[in-house]
């Protein structure tokens, strides 16, 4: 059986984040990726320069299209920006009863560019994460949906409760944006915490690290691996990705996206 990997999320004409990186982790996973198009970005690795959404009929059609003839054996969203969207791409996945959906809730780009509306965090709440089978906030964004502050893994514990509680069956609490010279992910599947422990690497070239990530997760599912096994094997996969430097760009550069199946190394 061939996998089917969905992405439905927002283009960066820079190639490091969005519906190209996970197009391309879904390549690098032996997943067939397909895209959903949720806005134009034009950004490269000094920041995003402008954001044009998709007319809402138009990203509909889009999942119409692979819905009525292609379908999907796994999907992640990524940037929806608004709370229409929100709601068009939620009320599609439970119209066509798709499982394994992998939510990253992008909120604001590297640069500090906001690519979520705030109003559109309720809709998140409401409508998206009840459908999840995992979701794969960083801390800042951990902290906008659950209204909590996060300083400790303790508060990352709390808040990933806090996200099962809204309906998703599993969390990824992504450790990236803390101090610690080690990064710690947690991962919380609604009875027992997971702390995945790696070195920090100090390198600028970080963009589209979350973006990646939720779509190793993604294709891991499509192939029918247990959701687990696909955090970890996403967690080698782009720590390989940060670690294999491509130095593109003079701000926050690409993941190399063939690092992996080059190394070949698990270590989880």
């Amino acid at each position: 059986m061939i996998a089917k990997a969905l992405t439905i999320a927002g283009s960066d004409s820079g190639g490091g984040a969005g519906i190209q990186a996970d197009l391309k982790t879904f390549q690098e996973l032996d997943a067939y990726g397909m895209s959903i198009i949720t806005a134009v970005t034009a950004q490269n690795t000094l920041g995003v320069h402008g954001v044009y959404p998709v007319p809402i009929e138009g990203i509909v059609e889009q999942i119409d299209a692979i819905g009525n003839d292609m379908g999907t054996n796994a999907l992640k969203t990524g940037m929806l920006f608004s709370s229409e969207i929100i709601e068009a791409v939620s009320e599609r996945i439970h119209y066509y009863q798709w499982d394994n959906v992998v939510i990253d809730p992008v909120m604001i780009a590297k640069g500090g560019a906001k690519l979520l509306q705030d109003e559109a965090v309720n809709a998140l709440i409401d409508t998206l994460i009840p459908l999840s089978t995992v979701v794969t906030p960083n801390i800042p964004e951990a902290e906008m949906i659950t209204n909590r502050k996060i300083n400790t893994v303790e508060d990352r514990k709390k808040a990933a409760k806090d996200i099962v509680q809204m309906g998703a069956k599993s969390v990824v609490m992504k450790g990236g944006h803390g101090s610690a010279d080690d990064v710690v992910d947690l991962f919380f599947d609604g009875e027992t915490f997971v702390e995945m422990t790696s070195p920090r690497i100090d390198t600028r070239h970080t963009h589209g690290t979350g973006c990646t990530f939720s779509a190793a997760i993604t294709a891991e599912l499509a192939k029918g691996i247990e959701i687990k096994q696909a955090v970890l094997t996403a967690k080698d996969f782009i720590r390989a990705a940060i670690e294999t430097e491509l130095g593109i760009g003079e701000g926050h550069g690409p993941t190399n996206h063939w690092a992996y199946k080059k190394r070949g190394v698990k270590s989880f």
